[in-house]
């Protein structure tokens, strides 16, 4: 069983940083991928980025590619998601995720595990 413990969310002005942090338990092969979701009100929930836990290989959406970058530590137990450059649109709630499969990293269907999540606020 996987276990995901979001951290690091907050309040912050546009052009501002944050860094998430998710905290993963169990077994790697259970979650050789991990994502980063987020959701805003009244919104679909999208993809932000994603690891592979084993390899290391990032993958990030277009929408947040060169502000956010996904990395995890030397032990493959903590994902980070740095956000720089943070804009009003980036409010959400943000969610990790993770999953055995390899496949499909931005499709929320995809991953069997999530966090509770940690609310981004981005004033203007």
């Amino acid at each position: 069983q996987v276990q995901l413990v979001e951290s690091g969310g907050g309040s912050a002005q546009a052009g501002g940083s944050l860094r998430l942090s998710c905290a993963a338990s169990g077994a790697i092969d259970s979650r050789r991928k991990m994502g980063w979701f987020r959701q805003a009100p009244g919104k679909e929930r999208e993809a932000v980025a994603a690891i592979y836990t084993l390899s290391g290989a990032a993958l990030t959406a277009d929408s947040v590619k060169g502000r956010f970058t996904i990395s995890q530590d030397n032990t493959k137990s903590t994902v980070y998601l740095q956000m720089n450059n943070l804009k009003p649109e980036d409010t959400a709630m943000y969610y990790c995720a993770a999953d055995a499969s390899l496949l499909a990293w931005a499709e929320s269907q995809a991953y069997s595990y999530w966090g509770q999540g940690t609310q981004v606020t981005v004033s203007s």
